[in-house]
């Protein structure tokens, strides 16, 4: 089979000493941490769309990274693309990859040309799978790139863009369970509104939950045992998206019966676009029991849009790692990676060394993210914050026996004086000691 990536070896674990810039330094997949190993904690998903699609192109010009793959014909390119991505996803080590429908195929005009290109695509993609061992973690149907999508798809006021939406997710579901995916993604990019002055949002939401229940029954008839998520994001390319986050999403599923069947899919650059970290959108998550998968893109802060940057921050993912330790894990989902090179980053290098970056900064977020757990500071620190409603009165508000009558007489008893301290400062500092020890 023809190489895509001759300059790229197999990436292998050299440790922190290494100055070698196609080998992990400190994800070792066999690395034990809080009794499993990084593979499992850290299931890398390989994200299709900007890992093998996306050219440079943005808002101010046109691409500057060859996505032809050597073939001119718009199928043989689909088949060339294919065969790139999942030997960058051998090389790199990925155990599953994530798609849209779109992504896949060669550009098809008609639903009827997507659904055959698409049906085609699965079952090439279905050799490769059976060849590498390569699982998939989820798929999803582009239902916001075409003109059809311009007033939304489930959420449009016409019926054609609804029924082309249905019949793009319903393809796009049979290639996730012929595929054995873990899960179904939602992702409303044109589910929202411009303006409330020609919207009627009670019905556009009540017409969004008709469709994901339909998409449900479809899929259970079809035997996928899998998570349906929905991705939040709360504007771009829409004004105003209904799934704002995960507060926004978490209520929608919650109104619409939905929590047997859906769980949130979160991304870093999603939360911080929505005026939040992505510790809290996964903190959440977990404590409402909706956590499932995660899109491990972070935001390029001074920039005021989705950048889909490669998350580098250890500190920041040490905070999200910490929640999904709390959580026991990622029982329902994968963390995707979306490798969008920047439009100067054009070569294959590039795309190997963001991944590779990317992947060391969430093995060392989740050492530390292990070490603040372990070391118990933190959490002993909120637990004796909290102890008031240990005992006595504060048991009783806990068990929901007491009253406001008894709260009164309680408070109008006491005796003014000081709170104590939060003590962030302290807090922090032990953060920085821990991700420092040892230099």
């Amino acid at each position: 089979m023809k190489q895509f990536y001759p300059n790229i070896p197999k990436i292998e674990y050299e440790g922190a000493k290494s100055k070698n810039m196609l080998a992990f330094k400190h994800y070792n997949k066999d690395e034990k941490v809080m009794g499993k190993t990084m593979a499992e904690h850290l299931k890398f998903a390989f994200a299709y769309w900007h890992a093998s699609n996306y050219d440079g192109t943005d808002m101010f010009g046109t691409g500057t990274i060859d996505r032809t793959y050597g073939e001119n014909e718009a199928r043989s390119r689909a088949k060339a693309k294919a065969d790139a991505s999942f030997e960058l996803m051998e090389k790199l080590g990925f155990e599953y990859f994530c798609f849209h429908d779109v992504d896949l195929c060669e550009p098809s005009p008609t639903l009827s040309e997507l659904k055959e290109n698409l049906a085609y695509m699965t079952n090439y993609l279905k050799e490769h799978m059976d060849r590498t061992g390569i699982k998939l973690g989820w798929g999803t149907a582009n239902v916001f790139g075409a003109p059809r999508y311009k007033h939304g798809a489930a959420t449009s006021p016409y019926l054609n863009s609804y029924a082309s939406a249905a019949c793009q997710v319903k393809n796009a579901l049979d290639a996730t369970i012929k595929l054995d995916g873990i899960g179904y993604t939602f992702w409303g990019g044109r589910e929202g509104y411009e303006t409330l002055l020609n919207t009627d949002m009670a019905f556009e939401l009540d017409n969004l939950a008709r469709f994901y229940k339909m998409a449900v029954e479809y899929g259970r008839s079809k035997g996928f045992k899998g998570t349906f998520y929905i991705e939040p994001k709360p504007k771009e390319p829409t004004m105003h998206q209904y799934d704002f986050d995960a507060s926004t999403a978490i209520s929608f599923i919650q109104k619409y019966g939905l929590q047997n069947d859906f769980k949130l899919n979160l991304e870093g650059n999603h939360a911080s676009l929505a005026g939040h970290t992505f510790e809290h959108e996964i903190r959440v998550a977990r404590i409402n029991g909706l956590l499932g998968s995660l899109d491990a893109n972070h935001a390029e802060t001074t920039v005021g849009w989705d950048t889909d940057e490669f998350p580098k921050d250890v500190r920041s993912v040490a905070l999200s790692m910490y929640e999904v330790l709390k959580n026991g894990g990622l029982e329902y989902g994968v963390i995707n990676f979306d490798s969008k090179l920047r439009r100067p980053s054009s070569d294959e290098l590039d795309n190997a060394i963001g991944f590779i970056s990317g992947m060391d900064t969430f093995a060392l977020g989740l050492k530390l993210a292990a070490k603040i757990i372990e070391d118990g500071r933190i959490d002993s620190f909120i637990e004796e914050r909290y102890s008031s409603y240990k005992e006595g009165l504060g048991a009783k508000v806990v068990a929901g026996t007491t009253t406001l009558e008894e709260l009164e007489q309680y408070a109008l008893n006491l005796e003014e004086q000081p709170l104590p301290s939060g003590r962030q400062e302290y807090l922090n500092a032990i953060i920085n000691d821990l991700m420092c020890e040892g230099l």
